[in-house]
């Protein structure tokens, strides 16, 4: 039965009732906050030192280049390649007849200038075999972790960012390249897991290819980043929280135990798209900022993540770079003309990465068809074809 929209109809109205009255309230906390931002770049050091200070329950940004400046795109070259990747992938179902996932890596190369190419690919990948399917302790100790859920997205993160290693090693000398990555190249969830996975996934993963892709680009104009569109992110509204925190340093729990309204309650709603659709016109990037989550100050090294806003039209996009892109500014400012250009060939979102996704997407016919040629392939074998009352359910109409 399909969705009765009917009885959602008076919910939907409800819903929209609240959203205009939040944004009421929310106009005059913008302000407040643009105006904070103001008066404390006039002072980003002390900002800085007062974050680094303090202990807080929330993310916030740290102060790299200060606070509310503006810098205009760059001319972009005339000859120049970009490089993308992009993921889909099958999961693991217990109902089906085997055990098994698959990734499909997408690889965009586009050139530009006077000698235009295109290359649109992707590469599927079966894992099956029982080392595949778990991420186990090199010492034996310990409980193995299936990859399924946020490790089967990490590790598909991971194999998208060793795909785009591979495409950099094939560069001739000299081009001028931006390497582009869809969403954050932070690795997000890993806290819950045993350190062994961590290690697996983050330590000789992620980090390993961005240390290929760093090797790569000594000597070469070749900047990393990654882009996410519609970004929620707070960090900076948070760093405006310690800003406006009556304490020398912000001590959440010292300071606002339960029942207490903080200071800082002033900033509640909103976040980073909202301040800088404020302060940037279009193609305008902002200050660069780091990141202080604890996974990044704890691994990530010369990869740690650093990040600007962009403005693209009338949407505020952030992009992720790692620490040894922030230490140029030739690649700083080659990364923000290229995703821009990129940006304006795309119809607001980087074209490189568009053709990435098409290349990658794992439709829903082609999730059905995958299942069935493991179904045929196992009864051509003669091999036994479980499956469960719930998944030969799915597959019939009873009523």
């Amino acid at each position: 039965m399909s969705l009765d929209l009917n009885k959602v109809a008076a919910q939907v109205g409800d819903m929209i009732g609240q959203l205009k009255a939040s944004l009421e309230g929310q106009q005059d906390r913008l302000q407040q906050a643009l105006e904070i931002m103001h008066e404390k770049a006039k002072d980003p050091d002390a900002l800085r030192k007062k974050i680094e200070d303090s202990k807080i329950t929330w993310l916030a940004a740290g102060i790299v280049e200060g606070l509310d400046k503006r810098f205009p795109a760059l001319k972009a070259p005339t000859d120049f390649t970009v490089l993308a990747t992009d993921g889909s992938h099958i999961e693991t179902d217990r109902h089906r007849v085997a055990r098994c996932y698959l990734l499909n890596i997408s690889h965009v190369v586009l050139r530009y200038g006077s000698q235009p190419d295109a290359i649109l690919e992707s590469v599927p990948r079966l894992y099956a075999d029982d080392k595949d399917m778990v991420i186990a302790p090199s010492n034996g100790q310990g409980r193995e972790q299936t990859i399924e859920g946020n490790l089967l997205g990490a590790k598909r993160s991971v194999e998208e960012c060793r795909q785009l290693a591979d495409l950099a090693s094939t560069l001739p000398p000299g081009e001028t390249t931006l390497a582009i990555l869809d969403g954050t190249l932070t690795l997000w969830g890993l806290e819950s897991y045993p350190d062994f996975v961590t290690e697996e996934l983050l330590d000789k993963g992620l980090l390993r290819e961005l240390d290929r892709i760093r090797r790569i680009a000594r000597g070469r104009k070749l900047a990393l980043a990654s882009y996410i569109s519609g970004t929620r992110s707070t960090d900076v509204v948070n760093a405006l929280r310690v800003a406006i925190c009556p304490h020398e340093a912000a001590n959440c729990d010292k300071y606002c135990p339960p029942g207490r309204k903080p200071d800082c309650e002033a900033m509640t709603g909103l976040n980073d798209s909202q301040l800088f659709i404020n302060l940037l016109a279009p193609g305008e990037r902002s200050c660069i900022f780091a990141s202080r989550s604890k996974v990044v100050r704890e691994h990530y090294g010369e990869h740690a993540i650093h990040f600007f806003y962009l403005r693209v039209d009338d949407e505020i996009a952030r992009v992720e770079v790692p620490g040894w892109v922030v230490k140029e500014a030739e690649l700083v400012g080659l990364t923000h003309s290229l995703v821009l250009d990129q940006c304006r060939r795309g119809d607001g979102y980087p074209v490189a990465l568009s053709e990435a996704h098409e290349q990658a997407v794992i439709t829903v016919a082609d999730r059905e068809n995958f299942w069935q040629l493991v179904e045929e392939s196992l009864v051509e074998e003669h091999l036994p074809t479980p499956t469960t009352g719930k998944s030969r359910s799915k597959r019939m109409r009873w009523v």
